[in-house]
């Protein structure tokens, strides 16, 4: 089940003069990540699970997320670097997973897919460690972007094209604290 925007109040100017838009609430996005920790759990039920977060934005999900799957999972975490910028396919991985995942059932856990040039690089890096299966499961899904199809079975919300932030989510590493997820005022230079 996927959820859209819901409309809701702005937050106070003289807090976040850079945030448009509210699209998700703190409360929607707590009940959402609810949601899909117990459909993880539900389906890897006598299971041992790796989740494997993709540094940095994932922190805040994948925090929430783990905490509401009631299986004996495992965590793992990775980071990639564009060397070229946003939107070049170059995409180099510069912290792997530490743990073993042959033979195991991993999921992969994004705070975004958009493009989908940097969730591609990774699916193909990890399937090269013969996993039992690979899933994916993003907090935030905005299929306009895509370039490259990817399989995405766990979806948060569906987000317009826009550039977003919040949880997690940066423009220049502002913003990633704030509790909820929102659209900045005007579109950022990438």
């Amino acid at each position: 089940m996927e959820s859209s925007p819901a409309k809701a109040e702005s937050p106070p100017e003289s807090r976040h003069k850079d945030v448009g838009e509210i699209l998700f609430t703190a409360e929607q996005i707590r009940a959402r990540v609810d949601e899909l920790g117990k459909q993880i759990s539900l389906e890897y039920a006598g299971k041992r699970p790796v989740l494997v977060g993709v540094l940095k934005g994932v922190l805040p999900f994948l925090a929430d997320l783990m905490r509401q799957i009631t299986l004996d999972a495992e965590i793992g975490l990775m980071a990639v670097h564009r060397p070229h910028g946003y939107g070049h396919p170059d995409v180099k991985i510069t912290r792997d997973v530490q743990l073993d995942i042959e033979g195991r059932h991993v999921i992969v856990v994004e705070d975004i897919v958009d493009m989908g040039q940097t969730l591609n690089k990774i699916l193909e890096h990890l399937r090269g460690k013969k996993p039992a299966s690979l899933e994916v499961c993003t907090l935030l899904d905005k299929p306009a972007r895509r370039v490259v199809e990817v399989p995405v079975k766990y979806v948060g919300f569906q987000v317009p094209d826009k550039f977003v932030i919040g949880y997690g989510l940066d423009y220049r590493e502002r913003f990633r604290n704030l509790p909820y997820i929102g659209t900045m005022k005007s579109e950022p230079e990438l």
